[in-house]
């Protein structure tokens, strides 16, 4: 039997909490660090092309990771629920750290031809289970670690962590791009992050083995519905997978926008150098960092739903002008300011989506339950974003992209406007 949190004091359940988020920063860096870095190693690849097209390749890759989550998500979500949060969580971060070393081993396509995308491919699609599977476990981990009064602070850690995770991947970047030549960078410079990745992949593994297990979980295993199957389970509540579509679409598809695209669109539509696009990419996202336990604090006060509905009142109304004033920002101040106020507004989905799903379902089917509708929408929406912006962009119509992000916060802001506040009908135990 696994140590159980509730048999410690608090300081040993922070610490788990603790060990839990820095595998999740370690698993978000070695996702994003593909993101980051695509500029570079695009040419290494893929044929000769211009820019745009090769971006268009690295973009439809990305998005094939993201096709992986949801089988992600329902495997280790069926696995946390049946064999525990911590062993999921330990199994994630292994697939997160055989894809990151794939891509660091992999040649190019002057050595090994059509080979290279190939193996690329494979890498990101063990990244792509392994992060879809983070998340609803880790996500479920949390908040069922947490306790009922801080529940929203400290599940907003999954994104502080998330977040911390780009901005590791883009300061190993700032560092390559100080210490190296473009010339350098783009010929074996930028495997050394994945290098990175893989071997703190294997620090956090060693982090999470002495995580202690859930109370909510270990409880659940002696209720009949235990050994049941999880995916029968979850059909039993198709409000509640229907709820985690709605409040997701809007919500992932403005992340990824303003987060792994943002420093793309800096490049490609403002006009701004890479390292100038990489330092306010930086710069936004740190600030953004700050403000996830922020507002997750924010909704233990006052509820989710308040917090939601000013993210999707925000995006719904914001994100035209906001791309638009992006777009023609003349300087790096202006282009950070505007990115700042578009995260803000963001934070509302960020900072607590995690703790607003977990609260939604019992304890026997948490973590598929969170994991597995999210995973569905984030491979449609979040995954195709950056290739769909890029694509309109290419076709001389990047303006309906930014009409596409503005309708899919609309339908989320209707979810949240119709759906309960999940803080006062939570199916989780309300331990202190």
């Amino acid at each position: 039997m696994p140590p159980v949190a509730a048999a410690a004091p608090f300081s040993a359940r922070l610490r788990s909490i603790v060990s839990g988020s820095i595998g999740n920063l370690v698993e978000w860096y070695d996702w994003y660090v593909y993101s980051a870095f695509a500029l570079y190693f695009a040419p290494a690849f893929f044929p000769a092309g211009n820019q745009t097209a090769q971006l268009l390749n690295t973009a439809a890759i990305f998005a094939v990771g993201f096709l992986m989550r949801p089988l992600g998500g329902w495997l280790l979500g069926v696995y946390a629920d049946r064999h525990g949060r911590k062993a999921a969580l330990l199994l994630s971060v292994l697939l997160m750290c055989g894809g990151s070393l794939l891509i660091a081993l992999t040649p190019g396509y002057a050595q090994i031809g059509v080979a290279a995308p190939v193996l690329l491919v494979l890498a990101r699609l063990l990244q792509g289970l392994s992060v879809g599977g983070e998340y609803g476990t880790s996500a479920t981990y949390l908040s069922e670690m947490a306790g009922a009064r801080h529940r929203g602070f400290f599940s907003s850690f999954q994104y502080v962590t998330l977040l911390a995770g780009q901005l590791l991947a883009l300061l190993v970047q700032l560092a390559l791009q100080a210490l190296l030549t473009p010339a350098e960078l783009a010929s074996w410079g930028w495997r050394v992050p994945f290098v990175l990745g893989a071997a703190a992949a294997v620090s956090a593994l060693y982090l999470r083995r002495n995580m202690a297990e859930t109370t909510d979980f270990v409880q659940q295993e002696a209720t009949p519905d235990a050994k049941l199957s999880k995916l029968a389970l979850l059909l039993r509540h198709p409000r509640e997978i229907l709820t985690v579509v709605g409040l997701t679409l809007g919500g992932t598809l403005a992340f990824y926008t303003f987060t792994t695209y943002a420093q793309k669109f800096l490049v490609n539509t403002a006009g701004f150098s890479k390292a100038q696009a990489t330092l306010v990419s930086f710069g936004a996202l740190a600030v953004a960092l700050g403000l996830q336990p922020l507002m997750g604090a924010v909704s233990d006060r006052v509820g989710r739903r308040p917090v939601l509905l000013f993210f999707g009142v925000g995006a719904t109304l914001g994100t035209v002008p906001l791309l638009t004033a992006l777009g023609r920002a003349g300087s790096v101040g202006v282009a950070f300011g505007l990115l700042v106020l578009a995260l803000c507004i963001v934070s509302g989905y960020t900072s607590i989506n995690a703790v607003v799903k977990a609260e939604l379902f019992p304890t026997e089917i948490r973590a598929l339950g969170v994991g597995l509708p999210y995973a569905l929408t984030v491979a449609v929406f979040g995954g195709t974003a950056e290739y769909a912006a890029l694509l309109a962009k290419q076709q001389g119509v990047e303006s309906l992209y930014y009409w596409y992000v503005t309708a899919c916060a609309a339908i989320s802001l209707l979810v949240y406007w119709r759906m309960p506040d999940t803080q006062a009908t939570s199916r989780m135990t309300a331990d202190a």
